[in-house]
Protein backbone atom coordinates (compact mmCIF):
# COMPACT_ATOMS: atom_id res chain seq x y z
CA UNK A 1 0.00 0.00 0.00
CA UNK A 2 2.48 2.22 1.06
CA UNK A 3 4.61 1.58 -2.34
CA UNK A 4 1.79 1.84 -4.34
CA UNK A 5 0.76 5.37 -3.01
CA UNK A 6 4.32 6.63 -3.41
CA UNK A 7 4.54 5.51 -6.98
CA UNK A 8 1.06 6.75 -8.13
CA UNK A 9 2.18 10.51 -6.26
CA UNK A 10 5.44 9.74 -7.82
CA UNK A 11 4.11 9.50 -11.49
CA UNK A 12 1.83 12.90 -10.61
CA UNK A 13 4.11 14.97 -8.38
CA UNK A 14 7.95 14.07 -8.42
CA UNK A 15 10.23 12.64 -5.81
CA UNK A 16 8.86 14.94 -3.23
CA UNK A 17 4.89 13.48 -4.34
CA UNK A 18 6.74 9.97 -3.60
CA UNK A 19 7.59 10.48 -0.86
CA UNK A 20 5.20 12.43 0.75
CA UNK A 21 2.99 9.79 -0.35
CA UNK A 22 4.71 6.94 1.17
CA UNK A 23 4.72 9.06 4.58
CA UNK A 24 1.24 9.34 4.35
CA UNK A 25 0.25 5.97 3.92
CA UNK A 26 2.23 4.51 6.42
CA UNK A 27 0.59 6.55 8.57
CA UNK A 28 -3.13 5.89 7.54
CA UNK A 29 -1.93 2.11 7.54
CA UNK A 30 -0.29 2.68 10.78
CA UNK A 31 -3.76 3.86 12.41
CA UNK A 32 -6.30 1.62 10.40
CA UNK A 33 -3.96 -0.86 12.11
CA UNK A 34 -4.11 0.45 15.49
CA UNK A 35 -7.71 0.92 14.93
CA UNK A 36 -8.82 -2.74 14.15
CA UNK A 37 -6.49 -3.53 16.93
CA UNK A 38 -8.42 -1.65 19.26
CA UNK A 39 -11.82 -3.33 17.82
CA UNK A 40 -10.77 -6.59 18.21
CA UNK A 41 -9.17 -6.54 21.60
CA UNK A 42 -12.65 -4.74 22.86
CA UNK A 43 -14.72 -7.68 21.04
CA UNK A 44 -12.44 -10.27 22.87
CA UNK A 45 -12.66 -8.65 26.26
CA UNK A 46 -16.88 -8.17 25.91
CA UNK A 47 -17.04 -12.46 24.91
CA UNK A 48 -14.56 -12.99 27.54
CA UNK A 49 -16.58 -11.41 29.92
CA UNK A 50 -19.82 -13.16 28.63
CA UNK A 51 -18.62 -16.14 28.48
CA UNK A 52 -17.09 -16.67 32.21
CA UNK A 53 -20.84 -15.53 33.11
CA UNK A 54 -22.05 -18.58 31.52
CA UNK A 55 -19.63 -20.26 32.78
CA UNK A 56 -19.91 -19.40 36.55
CA UNK A 57 -23.45 -20.02 36.38
CA UNK A 58 -22.90 -23.94 35.40
CA UNK A 59 -20.14 -24.42 37.74
CA UNK A 60 -22.84 -23.44 40.38
CA UNK A 61 -25.25 -25.54 39.11
CA UNK A 62 -22.64 -28.24 39.98
CA UNK A 63 -21.27 -29.12 36.44
CA UNK A 64 -17.96 -30.04 36.54
CA UNK A 65 -15.64 -27.43 34.96
CA UNK A 66 -14.46 -29.53 31.89
CA UNK A 67 -18.07 -30.08 31.07
CA UNK A 68 -18.99 -26.22 31.77
CA UNK A 69 -15.92 -24.98 29.94
CA UNK A 70 -17.08 -27.48 26.71
CA UNK A 71 -20.90 -25.89 26.81
CA UNK A 72 -19.32 -22.07 27.22
CA UNK A 73 -16.88 -22.94 24.34
CA UNK A 74 -19.65 -23.89 22.29
CA UNK A 75 -21.82 -20.88 22.26
CA UNK A 76 -18.85 -18.31 22.72
CA UNK A 77 -17.06 -16.05 19.91
CA UNK A 78 -13.45 -17.29 18.44
CA UNK A 79 -11.30 -15.41 21.13
CA UNK A 80 -13.03 -16.63 24.11
CA UNK A 81 -14.27 -19.90 23.26
CA UNK A 82 -10.43 -21.09 22.85
CA UNK A 83 -9.44 -20.23 26.49
CA UNK A 84 -12.44 -22.11 27.27
CA UNK A 85 -11.85 -24.93 24.97
CA UNK A 86 -8.54 -24.95 26.68
CA UNK A 87 -9.95 -24.78 30.39
CA UNK A 88 -12.42 -27.82 28.90
CA UNK A 89 -9.15 -30.10 27.65
CA UNK A 90 -6.87 -30.07 30.27
CA UNK A 91 -9.41 -30.40 33.49
CA UNK A 92 -10.64 -33.55 31.51
CA UNK A 93 -7.09 -34.95 31.58
CA UNK A 94 -6.93 -33.81 35.14
CA UNK A 95 -4.10 -31.30 34.05
CA UNK A 96 -3.13 -28.17 35.77
CA UNK A 97 -5.55 -25.23 34.28
CA UNK A 98 -3.87 -22.54 35.88
CA UNK A 99 -0.26 -23.37 33.45
CA UNK A 100 -2.81 -23.64 30.34
CA UNK A 101 -4.09 -20.39 30.79
CA UNK A 102 -1.09 -19.13 31.50
CA UNK A 103 -0.34 -19.41 27.67
CA UNK A 104 -3.63 -17.74 26.26
CA UNK A 105 -4.59 -13.63 26.61
CA UNK A 106 -6.78 -15.26 30.00
CA UNK A 107 -3.91 -14.18 32.36
CA UNK A 108 -7.11 -13.10 35.04
CA UNK A 109 -8.52 -16.32 34.58
CA UNK A 110 -5.32 -18.23 35.82
CA UNK A 111 -4.50 -15.94 38.61
CA UNK A 112 -8.40 -16.36 39.56
CA UNK A 113 -8.24 -20.30 39.30
CA UNK A 114 -4.54 -20.45 41.48
CA UNK A 115 -6.23 -18.33 44.25
CA UNK A 116 -8.93 -21.22 44.61
CA UNK A 117 -6.69 -23.94 44.19
CA UNK A 118 -4.24 -22.41 46.92
CA UNK A 119 -6.39 -20.86 49.24
CA UNK A 120 -9.61 -22.84 48.66
CA UNK A 121 -11.72 -19.88 47.28
CA UNK A 122 -14.88 -20.90 45.37
CA UNK A 123 -13.84 -21.49 41.82
CA UNK A 124 -17.10 -19.85 40.57
CA UNK A 125 -16.82 -16.76 42.76
CA UNK A 126 -13.27 -15.62 41.81
CA UNK A 127 -14.57 -16.34 38.24
CA UNK A 128 -17.11 -13.80 38.75
CA UNK A 129 -14.91 -11.15 40.44
CA UNK A 130 -12.98 -11.58 36.86
CA UNK A 131 -15.87 -11.51 34.67
CA UNK A 132 -17.00 -8.19 37.01
CA UNK A 133 -13.59 -6.60 36.25
CA UNK A 134 -13.31 -7.83 32.22
CA UNK A 135 -17.08 -6.39 32.18
CA UNK A 136 -16.13 -2.80 33.41
CA UNK A 137 -13.03 -2.73 30.99
CA UNK A 138 -14.85 -3.22 28.27
CA UNK A 139 -17.55 -0.62 29.31
CA UNK A 140 -14.58 2.45 29.91
CA UNK A 141 -13.15 1.43 26.46
CA UNK A 142 -16.65 1.43 24.74
CA UNK A 143 -17.35 4.66 26.88
CA UNK A 144 -13.94 6.11 25.84
CA UNK A 145 -14.54 5.12 22.15
CA UNK A 146 -17.73 6.82 22.09
CA UNK A 147 -16.11 9.98 23.88
CA UNK A 148 -13.49 10.39 20.97
CA UNK A 149 -15.20 9.99 18.32
CA UNK A 150 -16.16 13.93 17.88
CA UNK A 151 -12.41 14.56 18.38
CA UNK A 152 -10.88 12.05 15.50
CA UNK A 153 -13.47 13.99 13.33
CA UNK A 154 -11.94 17.12 14.28
CA UNK A 155 -8.55 15.47 12.99
CA UNK A 156 -9.45 14.23 10.35
CA UNK A 157 -11.18 17.60 9.13
CA UNK A 158 -7.87 19.73 10.21
CA UNK A 159 -5.70 16.92 8.55
CA UNK A 160 -7.69 17.24 4.90
CA UNK A 161 -7.36 21.28 5.46
CA UNK A 162 -4.33 21.51 2.96
CA UNK A 163 -5.66 19.72 0.23
CA UNK A 164 -8.56 22.39 0.06
CA UNK A 165 -6.06 24.59 0.47
CA UNK A 166 -4.49 23.94 -2.79
CA UNK A 167 -7.52 23.52 -4.21
CA UNK A 168 -8.60 27.12 -3.54
CA UNK A 169 -5.09 28.11 -4.95
CA UNK A 170 -6.11 26.26 -8.60
CA UNK A 171 -9.60 27.89 -8.47
CA UNK A 172 -8.52 31.57 -7.32
CA UNK A 173 -5.75 30.87 -10.50
CA UNK A 174 -2.46 30.97 -7.94
CA UNK A 175 -1.18 27.80 -9.37
CA UNK A 176 -0.18 25.47 -6.00
CA UNK A 177 0.14 22.55 -7.51
CA UNK A 178 2.48 23.30 -10.36
CA UNK A 179 4.59 25.16 -7.60
CA UNK A 180 4.82 21.99 -6.01
CA UNK A 181 5.79 19.91 -8.55
CA UNK A 182 8.36 22.04 -10.65
CA UNK A 183 10.52 23.46 -8.33
CA UNK A 184 12.89 22.29 -6.06
CA UNK A 185 11.69 24.58 -3.29
CA UNK A 186 7.88 23.09 -3.76
CA UNK A 187 9.20 19.45 -3.89
CA UNK A 188 11.22 20.46 -0.01
CA UNK A 189 7.93 22.07 1.01
CA UNK A 190 5.32 18.93 0.06
CA UNK A 191 7.41 16.45 1.90
CA UNK A 192 7.60 18.87 4.88
CA UNK A 193 3.95 19.36 4.64
CA UNK A 194 3.80 15.61 4.61
CA UNK A 195 5.90 15.28 7.58
CA UNK A 196 4.11 17.33 9.72
CA UNK A 197 0.44 16.15 8.84
CA UNK A 198 1.95 12.61 9.86
CA UNK A 199 3.01 13.92 12.95
CA UNK A 200 0.08 15.41 13.65
CA UNK A 201 -1.99 12.40 13.18
CA UNK A 202 0.36 10.38 14.74
CA UNK A 203 0.25 13.19 18.08
CA UNK A 204 -3.56 13.14 18.00
CA UNK A 205 -3.75 9.23 17.95
CA UNK A 206 -1.69 8.67 20.81
CA UNK A 207 -3.82 11.70 22.43
CA UNK A 208 -6.88 9.76 21.59
CA UNK A 209 -6.15 6.27 22.34
CA UNK A 210 -8.42 4.09 23.97
CA UNK A 211 -7.54 2.13 27.13
CA UNK A 212 -6.93 -1.26 26.68
CA UNK A 213 -10.16 -3.25 26.73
Amino acid sequence: MVAVAGALLGLVAGVGGALAGALLASVLWREHRDRVARRDRLAATAALAAGLKAFTAELRAGAHPAAAAANTAEDCAPPAAEVFDTIATTAARGGDVEAALAHTDAAPLARAWRLADAHGVPLAGALEAVGRDLDRRAAFARQVRARMAGPRASVAVLAALPVFGLLLGEFSGAGPVQVLRTTLAGQVLLVLGAVLVCAGLRWCAHLTGEAPG
